[in-house]
């Protein structure tokens, strides 16, 4: 399974729709993996999967802002299925 860790600012529609869909009254502290990336920097993120992929979405304010009106507009537009690509792999 490809892993990938992504930036709000590089979230697509189709991850943006995943995440509104495995958290739908939003995330919480549970919900928050904690690791360290490879500068020793502290990194919170919050995990969505697709059949072969596994995202850490980073979080904080402007990924709920972004969730919330992803949302909204969901609610007034038709959105189809996900197709999804990697942004940024890693290796452990």
């Amino acid at each position: 399974m490809k892993r990938v860790i992504i930036d709000y600012k590089k979230l697509t529609p189709e991850i943006l729709m995943l995440l509104t869909q495995k958290f739908p009254d939003g995330y919480g502290d549970s919900d928050i993996i904690t690791f360290s990336n490879h500068l020793k920097e502290r990194i919170e993120a919050v995990e969505v999967h697709t059949d072969d992929t596994m995202y850490l979405v980073k979080v904080g304010k402007k990924l709920t802002d972004s969730m919330v009106n992803f949302d909204s507009e969901a609610d007034t537009d038709e959105i189809g299925a996900p197709e999804l690509e990697g942004d940024v792999e890693f290796d452990d």
